[in-house]
């Protein structure tokens, strides 16, 4: 018979094969070696930035303290019928004819769509300033007659159109452009930048005044609790003739509540946007 004896795991979990009677040699144990903890290096944090001084920030700027708002007549939508005048007066001299009228020698157009595009102009300038047209509906009728009407010129529709009428065709010689939108030109620039200029209102922080340069004086109205207001809702009138022109409205405030109306104010969003900031500054805070 064999004497083996069997193995019993000692305390280390290892096989003890020491036969019996003889003593248990202790297992040395191997000591552990610790393999250096990789420290990650510390965070950096960029320092903030100093504060912008208080001339520098957005919400205060200090170069705009008036502001002057100019109330305009409607010859300031008139601009597109000299502009047009003049570059139909071009198109005649460089496509057009001379005739002998009345031993005169005057030049003119072979077509008649120039004459039918000067007078659709004329039509709906004197139309948009006079009728309001709001939505965006209206804006769409409106634009749908002007290419129709570009689209009648390009097929050269006006001629057969007018000559079913018993040859109505519209002709201007160079000269009625020419001279027509000239004397446009100079009073439209005579109105939108000396008459309109006689009469505005100045904004200053915490003030609103009428100033009339040839009238009688001036009339100042106290910025507390005023409400203003923007009215640019007419497509064609503001925001094509006019150039992002509008109405502004003026609620007052106090014992006499007054409503005001400033209209035709050329870029009046830009302009808003300063009013309401100087109406809320202390007029006495630099003092």
């Amino acid at each position: 018979m064999s004497n083996a004896v069997p193995a019993y795991p000692n305390q280390y979990g290892q096989p003890n094969t020491a036969p019996l009677g003889q003593a248990q040699q202790p297992v040395q144990q191997q000591p552990m070696q610790q393999q250096p903890v990789q420290q990650p290096p510390p965070q950096q944090y960029a320092e903030p930035p100093d504060p912008a001084p208080p001339s520098m920030r957005d919400d205060d700027n200090p170069s705009i303290k008036e502001l002057r708002i100019y109330s305009h007549s409607k010859l300031i939508f008139w601009w597109p019928v000299w502009v047009m005048g003049y570059i139909l007066a071009a198109m005649t001299y460089w496509q057009g004819d001379d005739y002998e009228i009345a031993n005169t020698v005057e030049r003119y157009h072979p077509s008649s769509n120039l004459g039918v595009f000067y007078f659709l102009t004329l039509f709906m300038v004197i139309l948009i300033t006079n009728v309001s047209v709001r939505g965006l509906a209206s804006g769409i009728v409106i634009l749908g007659g002007a290419f129709i009407a570009l689209l009648f010129a390009y097929f050269s529709i006006w001629d057969d159109i007018l000559g079913w009428m018993g040859n109505l065709r519209i002709h201007m010689n160079m000269g009625a452009y020419f001279w027509f939108s000239t004397l446009l030109m100079l009073l439209w620039i005579g109105a939108v930048f000396i008459i309109d200029h006689m009469s505005y209102w100045e904004v200053k922080p915490g003030q609103i005044t009428l100033v009339t340069v040839l009238g009688a004086g001036s009339r100042t109205y106290d910025t507390h609790g005023m409400v203003l207001e923007k009215h640019r809702e007419d497509i064609f009138r503001h925001w094509v003739l006019g150039l992002g022109s509008g109405d502004l409205i003026i609620h007052t405030s106090g014992a006499t509540k007054e409503r005001i109306e400033v209209l035709n104010v050329a870029f009046v969003g830009t302009k808003i946007e300063t009013m309401q900031r100087l109406i809320s500054e202390d007029p006495h805070a630099d003092h």
